[in-house]
């Protein structure tokens, strides 16, 4: 991917008044654009002209999984912290701002990467560049603050415990990778949270958010060039306004995971269901049949007119929620079939599970499946850009995880050219490796 030159066009920053050079971008398509700054911040937009609104996010290339020892929950405990205050703004002077407008923002955190988000009428994306880039670059931290965020993620986590249709996925990737980073809870934990101090979390913010692994990204009805020069006005003198660098690429996906020992564990709670989560190791988000495997999972799982939907819900009465799913990291990836049903019923859901796996890994689907298959993988592409914030999140994910921006039609291409011989490969590969059973309920 192309980077940028300096030209001699200049924005004046908001916070000393001083010219600051904003360098020139690169086309990716049409209607896609790139700019990296001297810092090594990456800044892509979309303009989308028919829309009037915008949504802009910064992104950032830190999560649960580089958290080290001590840090359990450090990337969450940030997230909520940079909304609460800057040297400019107070945490209600930053909300307030954009709801005066109409706008809204957020934020979250996975085990791979933060996003900070806004969404506004394109008329106020220069107050949402601003306000966002003022919370992101400049936020005091202060220890007050502090104390009652962390009261706060503290009855998250008890929130999740008493949703164990959640917490059974947290468990099953524990079960999968161990002592890898990726079994971290991105939330951290009691133990890890309540001693958390400010200090620790500060070193953590400025160790971290550095402007080489950030992007920023923007999609509605925009103009690239205002965008990039309010950015650079809105961070000049922040400590994202740093010296030369360049930008970091995608995280390795060279790098192999020890899996945990293959076993079931059941976490004893008093709830009227069993939840269930079957599966194992799956493979990485860069890997080339990451196609064949949405089909899969869409033949298997993916809808009411999956296999184990019909099997388990719509014949038998089994279970009210049952799906499969995948997730997928860097270097790999996990591929599990949910259930939820009453404690009684266990045994024969789980055989029924097994069997439909076994059958997939063994036999080829159909015609008709394949095509069901790659028309639902489609359709949520093309449908999930209808609106800007998955637009935003399309270009923020290419440039951060992939270091490329596959165009729509590409990628419909590439899943339309999955074959059944593809899926029933991959099939093999995933389905046939080792088992993990995670459970939760009155067991």
């Amino acid at each position: 991917m192309p980077s940028s030159v300096l030209l001699g066009g200049t924005a004046t920053s908001r916070r000393n008044r001083q010219p600051v050079t904003v360098p020139s971008s690169a086309f990716l398509d049409g209607t896609v654009r790139r700019t990296v700054l001297p810092s090594g911040l990456r800044i892509l937009t979309e303009d989308v002209p028919a829309m009037r609104s915008v949504s802009f996010g910064i992104w950032v290339n830190v999560g649960s999984r580089d958290e080290a020892e001590g840090e359990g929950g450090a990337s969450h405990f940030l997230e909520h912290l940079l909304f609460k205050g800057t040297a400019r703004r107070t945490a209600l002077d930053i909300s307030a701002a954009i709801e005066a407008v109409g706008g809204e923002t957020n934020a979250f955190t996975t085990k791979e990467y933060t996003c900070y988000y806004a969404r506004v009428l394109d008329a106020d994306l220069p107050l949402a560049i601003d306000v966002m880039c003022d919370a992101v670059a400049s936020s005091v931290l202060a220890e007050p603050d502090v104390e009652t965020e962390r009261g706060v993620i503290l009855e998250e986590i008890a929130m999740t415990e008493d949703e164990p249709s959640d917490e059974v996925h947290d468990l099953h990737a524990e079960l999968i990778y161990g002592e890898h980073p990726l079994a971290k809870l991105i939330s951290g934990t009691v133990a890890s949270i309540t001693p958390m101090s400010r200090d620790g979390i500060h070193e953590f913010y400025r160790s971290r958010y550095s402007a080489p692994v950030m992007v920023v990204a923007a999609a509605g009805r925009l103009d690239h060039d205002q965008v990039v020069e309010q950015v650079v006005a809105a961070l000049a003198g922040t400590p994202l306004d740093t010296g030369s660098a360049s930008p970091v690429g995608p995280r390795p996906m060279e790098t192999p995971v020890l899996y945990a020992e293959p076993k079931a564990v059941t976490r004893r709670k008093d709830t009227e269901q069993a939840h269930l989560v079957l599966g194992g190791p799956g493979i990485g988000r860069r890997d080339d049949r990451r196609f064949a495997v949405g089909v899969l999972n869409n033949v298997l799982g993916g809808g009411m007119s999956s296999r184990l939907f019909q099997e388990i819900r719509e014949k038998r009465g089994l279970a009210y929620s049952v799906y499969s799913y995948t997730s997928q990291y860097a270097e790999t990836g996990t591929f599990g079939v949910y259930a939820g049903c009453a404690p009684g019923k266990v045994d024969e859901v789980l055989e029924i599970v097994r069997d439909q796996l076994a059958r997939a890994a063994g036999e080829e689907i159909t015609e008709e499946e394949l095509r069901r298959g790659k028309g639902m993988l489609k359709g949520a592409l093309v449908l999930g850009l209808e609106d800007t914030g998955s637009r935003m999140t399309r270009l923020a994910k290419g440039e951060l995880l992939y270091g490329d921006l596959l165009d729509v039609d590409d990628l419909l291409r590439r899943i339309e050219a999955v074959t059944i011989a593809d899926v029933t490969e991959v099939a093999h590969a995933v389905l046939t490796g080792p088992e993990y059973l995670a459970m939760i309920g009155p067991h």
